[in-house]
């Protein structure tokens, strides 16, 4: 079950820009940053399993790399950047072989440009509460166990939030509140933008065109979709892991800087193992939040790819794996070569 609260995190920082960006919680100080690199932890605790992960990492098609060269005859070429949806610095620094092919971008595309301009992104979400809010009669605790319940109210209280105050959230926007470090959502609350909107913002201000892949609503509406409850116990498991989350989200930084997106799932598997009840939930949570937006993310480039000079970045997982952009780029005709 563990698994779960993990998954939270990484659908914010890596799958999707929209939910951080309107769930944020507002504080009066910025804490420090707490955490620890469980896969460091890992190797000096437990090398062989340490080695078995880095195997399993290293199996992943296309799990070494965060910048890729895309090329086709006839074009000129395009680059495909990994990125994380955070405002930590160590993250929205690009290293010097992406910011020089960021630089002499024409284009640079990223998920959704809905993200630039927050009030009206608001205006036409509230469009559409149900993306959001529970309408009609139904709370957030008339979907818990009262042992749910406890566990619930206990762990925002413990982040100052009351649960009588929240209690027509959707459990998704409720996880964003809760999965991230406290040091990270006190950046955000203060301005500080995550890595695509700095992108972003960078390249209008310096006239380059500026092209999204989705809309802030489909985001919204590709979490709705799942299971509502894979979203409850993903929720709760989040908060019962409490502080455990910070190392989540070390450890994802850390892989990241390394270009090791193809060892996200395997560390996480060995060392926040879930139960086999959730399997449905997971092939759900795939196709819906990965495999289907991959697709979709790659035929609405290729228009973009075509005109050559590119810049593409998007959540650093949908780089990897045999339907990650990387291969699918590859089925599109495409020479994709790692290049940092």
């Amino acid at each position: 079950m563990r698994l779960l609260a993990a998954l939270n995190v990484v659908v914010f920082l890596s799958f999707l820009a929209t939910v951080l960006l309107i769930a944020g919680e507002a504080r009066s100080e910025a804490p420090a940053c707490t955490g620890s690199d469980m896969l460091a932890e890992l190797a000096r605790e437990d090398p062989a399993t340490a080695e078995k992960i880095e195997r399993e990492a290293a199996a992943t098609p296309n799990g070494k790399g965060l910048l890729w060269k895309l090329e086709r005859e006839g074009r000129a070429p395009s680059f495909l950047f990994g990125t994380m949806h955070m405002t930590d610095p160590r993250v929205t620094s690009l290293p010097p072989a992406a910011k020089a092919a960021y630089e002499a971008s024409a284009t640079v595309v990223i998920e959704t440009t809905d993200v630039l301009d927050q009030a009206a992104m608001m205006a036409a979400l509230m469009k559409k509460p149900e993306l959001t809010m529970f309408t009609g009669d139904t709370t957030l605790t008339s979907l818990l166990s009262p042992e749910d319940i406890k566990v619930v109210d206990a762990g925002l209280a413990a982040r100052g939030i009351p649960l009588a105050a929240v209690a027509k959230m959707k459990p998704w926007m409720l996880s964003a509140m809760v999965a991230l470090p406290p040091c990270e959502m006190a950046r955000k609350s203060e301005g500080a933008p995550v890595l695509d909107v700095k992108l972003a913002e960078e390249a209008e201000a310096s006239g380059k065109t500026l092209a999204g892949l989705e809309t802030a609503e489909e985001q919204l509406q590709a979490m709705a979709s799942l299971p509502m409850d894979f979203h409850i116990k993903g929720l709760v498991e989040t908060l019962k892991l409490g502080d455990r989350m910070d190392d989540v989200v070390e450890t994802m930084i850390a892989l990241y800087r390394r270009g090791d997106t193809g060892m996200f799932w395997p560390l996480f598997r060995a060392v926040l193992p879930s139960g086999s009840e959730d399997q449905a939930g997971y092939a759900a949570f795939e196709e819906t939040i990965v495999t289907s937006r991959n697709r979709t993310m790659a035929e609405k480039a290729e228009p973009l790819l075509a005109e050559g000079n590119a810049f593409v970045a998007v959540g650093a997982l949908h780089l990897p794996g045999p339907e990650g952009l990387v291969e699918l780029f590859r089925k599109a005709g495409y020479r994709a070569t790692a290049v940092e």
